[in-house]
């Protein structure tokens, strides 16, 4: 997937702005403050309708302004090419979604179409953060690999709603109580298969982005289903009721999932830099990226904040040396042009683009280190 044109109006600092980036990179640079991450929010926006800088949609709209849009072209292939839209009204509650043209209320539909990778400074989160991120990385794989897992986890998400539910009550019908455990077996039990199957895929891809970036395969992906390892859920289920009724919530099954990166025995946040991790938490990202490719032959679009930050020009080299051949489109952010130009080794065409005060204008070409 590439964005073919993308244009906004009235998104935080930028009052309006219509570019036609490339199919490949695309370099945003310009002091703090200027613009340039909210390009990227605006992008990423568009792929899963939330922001990964604030909770309040509303709080994007521009000063004064009544609602922001954004829109965009999409090229799936040579005879495909789709519109998407965002718009956001400060009197409404409700985002506005425009897929192919029409009103739609499925953000399935666009994350699907439009599968977008960031890598920012909060990517840290999936060494250091909470299970939550880590199983949301997860899962942003497995359902765009794999089309029975939202199906999957609408069923499995309705079924621990209710359970929940009943545990709070001062009397419990043990025979609804059942049922529903049985529907958050059933599709619990489905959810960690195919998790587990997409990870058995992404390991050997992230294993060879590893050698690359920090020349070591010593590192393992291991993944916590969220219940006992012995028993099946529906057991696990059973044995936890008069503790989940204590607690008022269900404390067992994929709900509780993790996956943790480990280097000879010890979680890698525990033992590398700064800079390794965002490599390992980079390699990640892009192999996932990878592994969409190679299953579903879709493109990734991927949104790179800051990418000297953390890395020195060798490890630069290497990481755009990867983004190049990824093949997808990619928008990278920084403040330093020559910082950004260095980390090309070898001749690249590149779309260089100048940010100041919210406007968005091309640059001219920067040239190849």
């Amino acid at each position: 997937m590439t964005i073919q044109r993308l244009n906004l109006t009235h998104f935080r600092n930028i009052a309006a702005a219509d570019l036609e980036p490339a199919a490949g990179i695309n370099v945003l640079v310009g002091e703090n403050a200027s613009g340039k991450t909210s390009l990227l929010e605006a992008i990423y926006l568009l792929s899963l309708v939330r922001s990964f800088r604030s909770k309040k949609l509303n709080n994007l709209i521009s000063h004064s302004a009544k609602q922001f849009t954004i829109f965009a072209q999409v090229k799936a292939d040579e005879s495909n090419v789709y519109s998407l839209g965002i718009q956001r009204n400060q009197q409404s509650a409700a985002t506005e979604i425009l897929f192919r043209g029409q009103k739609s209320t499925s953000v399935a539909e666009l994350t699907a179409t439009l599968p977008v990778q960031l890598i920012n400074p909060d990517a840290f989160c999936l060494l250091e953060g909470s299970p939550k991120e880590r199983r949301q990385f997860l899962d942003w794989g497995v359902f765009h690999v794999e089309p029975s897992f939202i199906h999957c986890w609408k069923r499995f998400q309705r079924a621990l709603k209710q359970r929940n539910s009943l545990l709070r009550r001062d009397r419990i019908d043990n025979l609804e109580l059942q049922l529903w455990e049985q529907e958050l077996a059933i599709n619990g039990e489905q959810i960690t298969v195919l998790r587990q199957a997409y990870l058995a895929q992404l390991k050997p891809l992230f294993a060879h982005l590893l050698e690359k970036f920090l020349k070591s395969q010593d590192f393992t992906l291991n993944f916590q289903r969220g219940w006992d390892k012995q028993l099946s859920l529906a057991e696990s289920l059973l044995a936890a009721r008069v503790k989940d009724r204590e607690q008022g919530f269900t404390q067992v099954g994929p709900q509780r999932a993790d996956i943790r990166v480990a280097i000879n025995g010890y979680t890698a946040m525990d033992v590398l830099s700064r800079g390794h991790q965002k490599l390992v938490v980079s390699a990640l990202k892009l192999a996932q990226g990878a592994l969409l490719s190679k299953i579903r032959g879709k493109q990734c679009v991927y949104l790179i904040d800051d990418l000297p930050a953390e890395l020195d020009r060798q490890h630069r080299a290497v990481f755009c040396d990867v983004l190049e051949q990824q093949s997808g489109q990619v928008f990278i952010t920084g403040v330093d042009a020559k910082a950004l130009a260095d980390g090309w080794q070898k001749p690249v065409n590149i779309s260089w683009f100048h940010v100041e005060h919210g406007q968005i204008s091309p640059k001219p070409y920067l040239g190849n280190k």
